[in-house]
């Protein structure tokens, strides 16, 4: 069992299990009745993505110093309790089960699901 980091929109993976959607919007112009048939996501959790001003913050993040500093402030972010619970959950659900975490981002370097996978990684979580 374990979570796989995947990119919303995507084709899904065999046993890739329960697809959640970790961004801060729906996608737009899909109704909310297709967004687990078009391979978004089955359960939204805009819990563990960036607040609006971070998003910003990393789609404007030109160089390694602007990531870096996403990366602190998104991190912070998911100390909160809410996020931390949700993060709690999936670590301890990945020993149960296949899951997927996503966001849109074509590029997962520069996407806070890359910060998504490591901390997962810390908490215990089984990560593919």
């Amino acid at each position: 069992m374990a979570i796989r980091i995947v990119r919303l929109g995507s084709p899904r993976t065999r046993d890739e299990g329960l697809r959640l959607g970790t961004v801060r919007r729906p996608p737009r112009g899909v109704p909310k009745a297709e967004h687990a048939s078009r391979d978004f996501y089955d359960v939204w959790l805009p819990d563990l993505a960036p607040s609006e001003a971070l998003v910003k913050a990393a789609m404007q993040a030109g160089d390694d110093r602007a990531w870096r500093q996403f990366e602190t402030r998104y991190l912070a972010e998911l100390k909160r309790p809410e996020p931390s619970r949700l993060l709690d959950l999936l670590t301890a659900l990945s020993a149960q089960t296949n899951l997927a975490v996503g966001c849109y981002c074509e590029d997962e370097a520069h996407c806070h699901r890359s910060v998504l996978r490591r901390v997962l990684q810390e908490r215990g979580a089984e990560v593919r």
